[in-house]
């Protein structure tokens, strides 16, 4: 029994040690397998000026990224410099990325395009590229008056610092870009002399200095793309995605610059839709606009898809309590979704990030909002009183339509002004002029009138009585 039981341990201490033998090898090919997974890479193209449509397309790209887990960003870079507000904003998207960025100076990187490289981890060159010459410039090309262009020198180094700490001489070297005043020397060397901007090519930017020898700039020599991935990740070890700017990011650089008045329009024709029977041009013009504006807050890499659907929910609540279930609360609900779905198009909330309401985010898309309502009230006042009176502008006002008479809210309210308001029309009869679904026109004692059926629906001709009066318009019921 003793040799029974010593040999039952044996084998139950050798299974044991079996089962960790076995999940340890199991563990070991998945860290394997993992390893062995093709690196995600995404490369976005920094060309031309920098200006909004290569900010529309870089930040587009960066949450993209960060969605699907991509593990490095390239930028594609070959510009002769561009807007510094649109640098700011770049450097700003590119912090947001938890991967590796890269940039790839494929010809030449030029002003902000050496700031926006400075940026990334690691710069790569094309064999004959160059990158410098970073000092600001008026937009047209000229000189900025000295105490402005020291301020702004001192704060572009400033910025510079902050995102080179760690990564070698590159404060220094993007430093001497911006600053045509400033000496940099590495030991005895002088690599840049007083009243000179530094430049360097591909080769110069490779050259190390120092103990230990580190390169002045670059992280290596690429003579392509293809080269520079199979660099980064290994020959056949990366899947890649190449984005390209569209003509949707060029177009989405000047209609965001008008988004407030596209809301505007889009709310006016939208309520004018709303006072008017049927449904036509108005709505069909005020869904357009409203649907560009977010298109372009989409293109322009700030929101997705989500807020559109808000706004349709809210706009068919409108819709449904206007025309099916009058009662103010759906049409209140459905107004709040709106708004918010509009400004919520508008902020630039990114993936994987706790939503932030602080003021950064939302007083410019609370303000575009703001200036659309405002815009939309004013052009409907301002077609209220400059318009002629009559046909869609008189139904708009309610103004009768015998004799051309304006009524106004007289008119709602009853005829004469020795008449009581409101209690003479109650229990007349009349005659639906419009279809009634449940709002449109109807006609009593020779004039017209807005009114709504509290339920159902009416067609053309259907004989009305007034049950109850409002400040815009009357409540009828169907004569069976």
């Amino acid at each position: 029994m003793h040799l029974y039981a010593v040999s039952g341990k044996f084998i139950g201490l050798f299974t044991v040690a079996f089962g960790f033998l076995t999940v340890g090898n199991l563990c070991a090919q998945e860290e394997a397998a993992a390893e062995r997974k093709p690196a995600r890479v995404v490369v976005i193209p920094v060309r031309e000026q920098i200006a909004k449509p290569e900010l529309f397309i870089l930040r587009r790209g960066l949450k993209e990224a960060i969605e699907q887990n991509v593990d490095t960003i390239v930028l594609d870079m070959e510009t002769p410099g561009g807007a510094l507000d649109v640098t700011f904003d770049m450097l700003k998207a590119l912090n947001k990325f938890p991967g590796k960025t890269v940039t790839y100076i494929n010809s030449e990187a030029i002003s902000a395009g050496a700031l926006i490289s400075a940026g990334t981890d690691e710069i790569y060159f094309a064999p004959d590229a160059v990158i410098g010459a970073a000092a600001p410039v008026m937009a047209t090309g000229g000189e900025i008056d000295a105490t402005m262009l020291a301020k702004i020198v001192s704060y572009l180094k400033a910025r510079v610092r902050s995102i080179s700490e760690g990564k070698g001489y590159r404060g220094q070297v993007i430093s001497a870009m911006i600053d045509i005043d400033m000496e940099f020397k590495i030991g005895e060397e002088v690599i840049k002399s007083k009243g000179e901007l530094l430049s360097l090519t591909a080769q110069e930017a490779m050259k190390k200095y120092g103990e230990p020898a580190t390169p002045l700039l670059g992280k290596g020599i690429a003579k392509d793309l293809d080269d520079l991935l199979n660099q980064l990740h290994g020959a056949g070890n990366y899947s890649v995605v190449k984005l390209e700017i569209t003509w949707s990011e060029k177009l989405a650089q000047y209609l965001t610059s008008v988004t407030p008045l596209l809301i505007g329009v889009g709310l006016l024709l939208l309520f004018v839709e709303f006072k008017t029977p049927g449904f036509g041009v108005f709505g069909v013009g005020g869904i357009v606009l409203l649907a560009v504006v977010f298109f372009t807050q989409y293109t322009a890499g700030l929101s997705g898809h989500e807020p559109a659907l808000f706004f349709a929910i809210g706009l068919i609540l409108v819709f449904v309590d206007l025309f099916f279930i009058p009662g103010l609360i759906l049409a209140m609900v459905g107004g709040l979704m709106m708004f918010v779905s509009l400004v919520w198009s508008m902020a630039d909330f990114w993936p994987k990030e706790p939503l932030s309401f602080s003021g950064d985010v939302l007083v410019g898309p609370l303000t575009n909002v703001m200036i659309g309502t405002v815009l939309a009230v004013v052009m409907f006042l301002a077609i209220l009183r400059f318009l002629p009176r009559g046909g869609l502008w008189g139904k708009m006002v309610l103004e009768g339509a015998v004799g051309g008479e304006p009524g106004g809210l007289r008119a709602i309210l009853g005829g004469g002004a020795d008449e009581p308001r409101g209690a003479v029309l109650i229990g007349r009869t009349g005659v639906a002029t419009t279809d009634l679904y449940p709002s449109g026109q109807v006609e009593i004692s020779g004039r017209r009138y807005e009114a709504k059926l509290l339920l159902g629906s009416a067609a053309a001709g259907a004989p009305v009585r007034v049950t109850a009066t409002g400040d815009f318009g009357l409540t009828v019921e169907v004569i069976s």
